[in-house]
């Protein structure tokens, strides 16, 4: 991997065209909590200091910079108040809001910094572009659900938008939400030795998340609409970077938003917090796609994320370039894979190619060759790389235990590791010292040792998520476990699960073992759906039926406004809002007994 740190190109685009900076960088929610701080990275200037890989710190003294700017003629963005920017559209009578941030309190202030400097224009649309949550969740900040519902201002979406909205952050959203908070370095100081950066921005807002589902969907590539005025052409592009993403031109602006699919970054495959693997090949495939549509139609192409290009040729290169990296990884990843070789060595060997290497926006600050490779194989190949010797190995604490015995003891394992590290061996450094902690996790210089050796990874890594994985590692090691500091799993969330997905939601957190003996029947009526469903519990296994047949003991209503509160487990909360249950009144309590929801507090880095 070479640097070129003789192009500063980026430092002159990411300034262009910019209004004013925020009066305070600080965002606070109503009880005065604050829920972002800009201000925090205000040591991101001047030359990198040793605890910084210097492109990531190049890369993240770019990416914080907050404010308000102008894209072209009519749009504008937010940048740098939350990990992503909000972007607003000026039409004939308002504005359109593409993109309204994670939280509603980051969202209301981008949109007050919009409007003290472009006047007080009334939201008159909304767009998603993709159904991750620093995408719609501060939608409640631009814009009130009454006003949607009464049909005066669209909400704008791709097809299977709310669906996978959802499921991403319901079904797996504890363990992802609990990684998150390494991946984002969440409780890490703001300063050299702790967060820098995530590379896509620079941490996520921890303020109120919030979900009004759209009410117009995109389901065909090349549908047209007008909204207050402007024309804007669609572009789906499923199964990218997200599983319901478009991009769309506003073809009187000659202005393109690409969504989340052509960022200043490598982007992930496989996220560290967890997620369905994304289609590189897919992906590769609407770039081409976008570049054959649109691309000689635009001046300027923005995205959620980092600062525009502007430039018919430099928009063709990037958006080429972009495409070239994932086609590039995809391929190269199943030449190598079908002459046998596991995911782990094909991503030692892989090395972009030159033109790849010199472009700053393939370097990898928020993915990374290594572990989009590791994702190519696993999407295709799964876990099991082939060889017997792998295919039932112990669990960790066990194989921990076993390993530490057989090379001699903890404490002569401590004493080899550190020699391993002092010669520069970091990666086996942290890997025997994982079995040191995992087989006695009270070992203190165990532990010590192993937080010293994360923390120096850390220090060494371009990659942003990289580096917050290893320094909150370090972080938990020496103070103990932080939690889970961002829950997107919110009300609103809640309130828009549709009955299946309730259903599914509810099914994995099914106590098996606690259920075997049960023999439940439940009708359950949703009068806002229209739907009405026969579930059962047997042998430990919740299923439902649509308009199912069978006796039941007892019947439930659920109101849509009961459903958050159902779908937390709390029943006092859900009969307040009009849950109604008809017949033997205690099963539903024995259903609610026997789930297990997740833990947001589960260990890491110890077992």
């Amino acid at each position: 991997m070479s640097f070129p740190f003789g192009d500063e190109r980026d430092f002159a685009a990411v300034t262009r065209g910019f209004v004013a900076a925020p009066a305070s960088g600080v965002v606070r929610d109503a009880r005065g909590e604050p829920v972002w701080d800009a201000d925090s990275f205000a040591f991101l200037t001047g030359a990198s200091p040793e605890t910084v890989h210097p492109s990531l710190w190049r890369q993240s003294s770019l990416v914080a910079r907050a404010g308000l700017y102008e894209v072209t003629d009519g749009i504008y963005q937010v940048r740098g108040l939350d990990l992503s920017n909000v972007s607003f559209v000026e039409g004939d009578t308002g504005v359109i809001v593409i993109d309204p941030l994670i939280s509603v309190e980051t969202a209301r202030a981008a949109i007050d910094l919009y409007r003290s400097h472009r006047g007080d224009r009334t939201v008159t649309g909304v767009i998603y572009t993709h159904s991750h949550v620093d995408h719609f969740g501060g939608v409640k900040g631009v814009v009130s659900a009454e006003d949607v519902a009464a049909g005066g201002v669209p909400v704008i979406a791709p097809e299977g938008f709310v669906e996978h909205a959802i499921a991403e952050n319901v079904y797996a959203g504890t363990a992802m939400a609990r990684r998150a908070g390494y991946m984002y370095g969440a409780a890490l100081s703001r300063d050299p030795r702790g967060a820098v950066g995530a590379g896509l921005g620079q941490t996520t807002s921890t303020g109120t998340v919030s979900l009004i589902p759209p009410t117009v969907t995109i389901s065909r590539t090349g549908h047209e609409l007008t909204v207050d005025g402007v024309r804007i052409v669609f572009q789906l592009a499923p199964g990218t970077e997200a599983p319901a993403e478009m991009h769309f031109l506003f073809p009187d602006r000659r202005a393109l938003c690409m969504a989340e699919n052509a960022t200043h970054t490598q982007h992930n495959l496989l996220t560290l917090r967890g997620a369905l693997v994304r289609d590189p090949h897919a992906w590769a495939g609407y770039l081409t796609e976008a570049i054959e549509l649109f691309a000689g139609k635009a001046d300027v192409v923005f995205a959620s994320h980092h600062w525009p290009t502007w430039g018919a040729d430099d928009i063709t290169e990037f958006l080429g370039l972009q495409r070239d990296l994932y086609a590039y990884l995809h391929d190269q990843t199943l030449r190598l894979l079908n002459k046998g070789f596991t995911g782990a060595e094909i991503a030692e060997r892989i090395e972009l190619p030159p033109a790849l290497d010199r472009a700053w926006h393939t370097h990898g600050y928020y993915g990374s060759v290594s572990h989009n490779v590791k994702a190519i194989y696993q999407r295709y190949m799964g876990w099991y790389d082939g060889n017997p010797a792998r295919l039932w190995p112990h669990p960790p604490e066990e194989a921990a235990r076993r390993y530490v015995e057989f090379m001699g003891g903890a404490d002569a394992v401590v004493r080899k590791a550190k020699q391993s590290a002092a010669d520069g061996d970091l990666r086996w450094a942290a890997q025997v010292l994982d079995h040191v902690v995992f087989a006695e996790p009270s070992h203190q210089e165990g532990r010590r040792a192993l937080a010293d050796v994360l923390e120096r990874l850390g220090f060494g890594c371009e990659n942003g998520t990289w580096r917050n994985a290893y320094l909150s590692g370090a972080m938990e090691l020496r103070i103990g476990n932080f939690g889970t500091p961002t829950v997107t799993n919110s009300a609103d969330m809640l309130a828009q699960l549709p009955p299946r997905m309730f259903f599914d939601a509810i099914a994995v957190q099914i106590d098996g073992p606690k259920a075997w003996d049960l023999d439940l029947a439940i009708r359950w009526e949703f009068p806002d759906h229209g739907e009405t469903f026969r579930t059962t519990v047997r042998n430990g296994v919740f299923t439902y039926v649509r308009d199912g047949s069978g006796p039941v003991t007892l019947t439930v209503t659920v109101p849509r406004a009961a459903l958050a509160g159902l779908a937390a487990g709390d029943l006092d909360a859900a009969e307040e809002a009009g849950l109604v249950r008809d017949g033997d009144a205690a099963v539903l309590s024995r259903l609610t007994n026997i789930l297990d929801p997740g833990d947001p507090g589960f260990n890491i880095v110890e077992p």
